[in-house]
């Protein structure tokens, strides 16, 4: 049974009016403009970790209180509305604001089953502040089985990781010292990476120098980390490093942004135990164009499925035209915004076969061929509706 999402509703949130029983693939790349809704699609999977962890009133006040994050404010939009089906399971919640607009109350909790007989749909309750998918995460079963839907619903959703590694100041917790026993899995924000890779050093070798080889191949000079408790400190850690035909070894200090954020990324995406469904926003910040390429590779590798059973699935949230380049079309969700709202359509091959004889996919993006680039709505129609581009019809 996979935990990958399938298919997924989000309703009422931030500039997402309605985005109904939406199709997730294993891999999934999403391409727009700025302000278009990729990160509030992205964003939507944060509030969705926070709230079966039970802070969801916590993230909801660091966001500027419930208001803010229904789509255009309260006089338009009353609930934000989300649904997850994954596997023979799903979770769905209703979330309403309280009279003065700080908090979110449940209107509904539910999960869902889908058995021999049909869809099963289980209330978890209403009215309550935090989400109770956790408390009954160690319910029985039906018929006294030792396991019931909650608790590989909340397995399921609870795995899903957003990963974000922007921060790369020199306060960022990846280039400090931190705790060598914070190892067992890589934080959404790397913080723990020295002591995530000290240990795939010593339980999963080839994990590690798959890591080390991609990060050779994106920078030439490197050559491995120096992974040890620091000095008269043994229970920290930092990202020290050599670089070839040296024993120098190197700080975290004195890798660029876009070395150590490849540095992440690539242990995001070759770590051993990958979570069923991880989502990156704007992976491509400080990139090299060829690191790109080796970035794209490792999304493929680790988007896989075999049939119609999605394995593994990766989301991503890109504005780079290069990184575009490396997928197939249908690999591609364009977002638009269009009248404050968000919308999200996936490409088809079938529509761009005459274009892509002389054009890349990030070439017709840059023209606007595909759509998903700022423009003016009151301006005359584009090569996306159906204007002729080089003596050739965009038919999609």
């Amino acid at each position: 049974m996979s935990d990958a999402i399938n298919r997924l509703t989000i309703e009422g949130f931030k500039s997402i009016r309605k985005l109904e029983d939406f199709e997730l693939r294993s891999l999934n790349v999403m391409i727009g403009a700025n302000g278009a809704g990729k990160s509030n699609f992205v964003a939507f999977f944060r509030l969705l970790r926070e709230m079966i962890d039970q802070r969801l009133q916590f993230a909801v006040t660091t966001e500027g209180g419930a208001d803010a994050c229904l789509h255009m404010g309260p006089k338009v939009t009353q609930q934000i509305v989300g649904k997850f089906y994954f596997g023979d399971n799903g979770y769905q919640f209703v979330l309403q604001p309280t009279v003065d607009g700080s908090r979110f109350v449940f209107a509904d909790e539910s999960t869902f089953f889908r058995g021999a007989y049909g869809g099963i749909f289980s209330s978890l309750g209403s009215g309550h502040t935090e989400a109770k998918l956790k408390d009954h995460k160690d319910d029985e079963g039906v018929r006294g089985a030792r396991r019931g839907v909650p608790h590989y619903v909340f397995n399921a959703a609870s795995s899903w990781v957003v990963y974000h590694f922007h921060d790369t100041s020199s306060t960022a917790g990846v280039r400090r010292e931190g705790s060598i026993s914070d190892n067992i899995a890589l934080r959404p924000n790397a913080d723990n990476l020295a002591a995530y890779l000290f240990r795939l050093q010593s339980t999963h070798p080839g994990a590690y120098q798959k890591i080390r080889d991609v990060v050779r191949l994106a920078t030439p000079f490197f050559d491995d980390f120096s992974l040890r408790p620091v000095p008269a400190r043994p229970e920290l850690i930092q990202l020290e490093w050599t670089q070839k035909d040296s024993d120098y070894l190197f700080r975290p200090s004195q890798l660029s942004d876009g070395t150590l954020r490849f540095i992440c990324l690539a242990t995001a995406l070759l770590q051993p135990s990958l979570p069923s469904t991880v989502l990156f926003d704007e992976p491509e910040l400080g990139l090299h164009p060829y690191a790109l390429t080796l970035l794209a590779n490792l999304f493929q590798q680790a988007a896989h499925s075999y049939g119609p059973y999605i394995s593994k699935q990766v989301i991503v949230s890109s504005q780079s035209a290069p990184l575009l380049n490396e997928f197939s079309p249908e690999d591609v969700i364009i977002v638009e915004r269009s009248q404050g709202q968000s919308s999200f359509r996936r490409l088809q091959a079938s529509d761009l076969s005459e274009w892509l004889q002389d054009y890349t996919l990030g070439e017709l993006w840059q023209k606007n061929v595909l759509g998903g680039r700022p423009h003016n709505e009151s301006a005359p129609e584009t090569a996306n509706s159906g204007a002729r581009l080089d003596g050739k019809h965009n038919n999609s």
